[in-house]
């Protein structure tokens, strides 16, 4: 009897330690640059070089792991069309650590197409405010309308496309004077385009 009941409580103390050694765990939300949170971006718990726990955000780029012993960990991010990042040395104890909606991950430009570009006026000087629209130009040779913008104070602009070959026609327009020309896009890079109005500086 009295060895059952000695058993009984060496058996109590191991599973409370065990339990003890497990009960830590991490949660936040993995962010665009843009604030907006990123769903099903993949979460990596790395301890000595050994991975001990995954998940995936939800569709507001949440994510919560418990089971956790205590310890120092290394969190890692990775989502389609985004670079991957990660958080060294996160230092778990009981309990769930909130790490906030600081994990930002910049977008991996080797993902997108880039349509970037300037607007001058004939004699060479930037547009300010110039109306650029992007077109999309199909096989038949009508076009749609993706997206619009107005040139910084540098004469810039830049639109931001997923990759695939497309024919863009990118046209520049400011009082009623307008330049376009056509990008055809055959994979993943930054394109430049440059605008030139026929008009001066001075008939603005």
């Amino acid at each position: 009897m009295t060895r059952s009941i000695t058993f009984l409580f060496t058996a109590l103390f191991a599973f409370a330690g065990l339990a003890g050694a497990q009960s830590g765990g991490v949660k936040g939300k993995v962010k665009a640059p843009n604030g907006n949170g990123i769903p099903n971006a993949a979460i990596s718990i790395v301890q000595d070089g050994r991975e001990v726990k995954t998940a995936t955000t939800d569709g507001k780029g949440e994510f919560k792991i418990s089971g956790l012993s205590e310890g120092k960990y290394n969190v890692s991010f990775d989502a389609n069309g985004y670079s991957a990042g990660t958080l060294h040395g996160v230092e778990i104890k009981k309990g769930i650590r909130d790490l906030g909606d600081r994990l930002i991950l910049s977008l991996d430009r080797g993902n997108f197409v880039f349509v970037q570009g300037s607007v001058f006026f004939k004699e060479g000087s930037s547009v300010t405010g110039a109306k650029i629209q992007l077109e999309q130009i199909n096989a038949d040779g009508s076009t749609k309308s993706i997206a619009s913008s107005f040139s910084n104070s540098s004469g810039e602009f830049s639109f931001r496309r997923p990759p695939g070959n497309t024919k863009y026609r990118v046209t520049a327009k400011l009082k009623g004077i307008s330049a376009s020309k056509d990008v055809d896009i055959e994979e993943a890079a930054i394109y430049r385009v440059a605008l030139t109005l026929d008009m001066s500086r001075d008939d603005r």
